[in-house]
């Protein structure tokens, strides 16, 4: 069990974590029609459209209600009366997405009060859904803001059942964290469908953030689950919960429409995988599919030719928490060694890594932390501590914006993993003769481990 250390810093030196309202706007980007609105500042809203920009390369719906100085000391009703009206009259948006920011989280604005006063004054915006989450930037991280949202969306939107509904037994609804790509969520799909199952994603990037070209130009988000459908997820027959932060969401579905649920706080690997295989086989009555067996028998051969190249191999890794805790227990089952673990907030699955400390901290204590370790693992802001210590970087997380793809990368089910395997072991195989600047490789007989620490070379 992890110890887990909190940073007694005054600041964040090199920020590791994004912000609760960025969770809170991506996971409504996972629903067809919507419009995310940041209440506050323009900084705050331009600051998170670029950098939706450069992760997934495509035109991102994100709004603010623009608020001024005055208009934060004041009060910001009159600000989100705009907004609300001008998205939904001239971008055609059924639902508007509210995320709170520091400013007015500060302020104290009272929005649920803000969104009677305007449902009052304009009637004819009564077939636009507005749902509104209090996401304050000054506390908690990325994934504290997608948790808050999806259940904030279950229980505004979700219809509550008759008592004697019929359950759809091939509706399944599927909540995923918000470590999850549009690749994941491809991969789950045809896994769930393999069964039998029409799966619901709630929320869908898969659909909306997937990198498809639309027909037309649209400025809300491109796809999704639609209101329709989550207003109907009560019918379904199970639901699962993908990650420990998304308990909260599935928890509200069955308190309001009694949908049983089941968690799985790890979907990386053999061992997850085939935990996750056989609920889909409990509760469809069916057998595995051919393909899925063959696809295990490639990523057991895959880790077989993998522990080669990643065994004893150290690293150093910062991501949230749900997503530290799934991919460095699938690194420890590799052979690996975590040596170093960042974190962005505490959680209590953060005990679960199989390290020694979990410290909340930042990217500079990565790098404080990091010499002598084999690979660091982070998302693109790592990239110029890899760089300073001449250790590679293996990019994961959110965001990604000096490669391509960020949201085609794919690590659940069996192919996911067996992927992950090659790519990781390759870096290794690309790396395994760069000198770190903490190594000594001796040359000649007698050469002192400080005659090449400060000159890293290759041979």
């Amino acid at each position: 069990m992890a110890v887990i250390e909190i940073g007694k810093k005054a600041c964040a030196v090199n920020p590791l974590k994004m912000s609760q309202p960025i969770g809170g706007a991506l996971a409504f980007m996972g629903i067809r029609d919507s419009m995310p609105l940041f209440h506050g500042s323009q900084g705050c809203t331009s600051f998170g459209l670029v950098l939706f920009v450069r992760h997934f390369k495509e035109a991102i719906p994100l709004q603010t209600t623009a608020m001024s100085e005055v208009a934060t000391v004041l009060g910001g009703y009159e600000n989100v009366e705009q907004a609300i009206v001008n998205i939904s009259t001239k971008q055609r948006a059924r639902l508007i997405g509210i995320c709170s920011t520091g400013v007015t989280e500060t302020k104290g604005d009272d929005v649920d009060s803000y969104i009677q006063l305007v449902r009052q004054q304009h009637p004819e915006l009564d077939d636009v859904r507005l749902v509104y989450v209090s996401t304050p930037d000054f506390k908690d991280a990325f994934q504290d803001g997608w948790e808050k949202t999806v259940a904030k969306i279950i229980e505004k939107l979700v219809d509550k059942p008759a008592e004697d509904v019929v359950r759809d037994p091939k509706k399944l609804v599927v909540l995923p964290g918000s470590q999850y790509t549009p690749g994941d969520l491809d991969e789950l799909r045809d896994i769930i469908e393999g069964f039998g199952f029409e799966p619901l994603f709630l929320p869908d990037l898969s659909a909306s953030l997937d990198g498809h070209i639309p027909d037309d130009f649209t400025p809300t988000s491109l796809g999704g689950i639609s209101l329709e459908e989550i207003a109907e997820l009560g019918n379904a027959s199970h639901a699962i919960a993908l990650g420990s932060h998304m308990e909260l969401a599935a928890e509200t579905l069955k308190k309001k429409a009694g949908v049983p649920y089941k968690l799985f706080e790890r979907m990386i690997g053999l061992l997850p995988t085939d935990a996750f295989i056989a609920h889909l086989m409990e509760i469809s009555g069916r057998d595995v599919p051919i393909k899925f067996k063959r696809q295990r028998s490639q990523l057991v051969d895959a880790m077989l030719d993998g522990h080669f190249h990643t065994g004893g191999k150290k690293i150093a890794i910062g991501l949230e928490p749900d997503f530290l805790n799934d991919l460095s227990n699938f690194l420890v089952n590799m052979g690996c060694h975590i040596t170093v673990a960042i974190s962005t907030n505490s959680s209590k699955i953060l005990e679960k890594v199989e390290t020694e400390k979990v410290l909340i901290g930042d990217l500079e204590d990565l790098e404080r932390l990091a010499p002598g370790c084999d690979l660091l693992i982070t998302h693109a802001h790592g990239r110029q501590a890899s760089e300073r210590l001449n250790i590679p970087l293996f990019r994961m997380g959110l965001p990604i914006f000096d490669r391509l793809g960020a949201g085609h990368i794919t690590a659940v089910g069996y192919r996911g993993a067996r992927d992950l395997i090659f790519d990781i072991a390759n870096v290794f195989i690309a790396n395994m003769h760069v000198a770190r600047p903490d190594t000594w490789y001796p040359h000649e007989a007698g050469d002192a481990p400080h005659a090449h620490a400060a000159h890293p070379t290759s041979h």
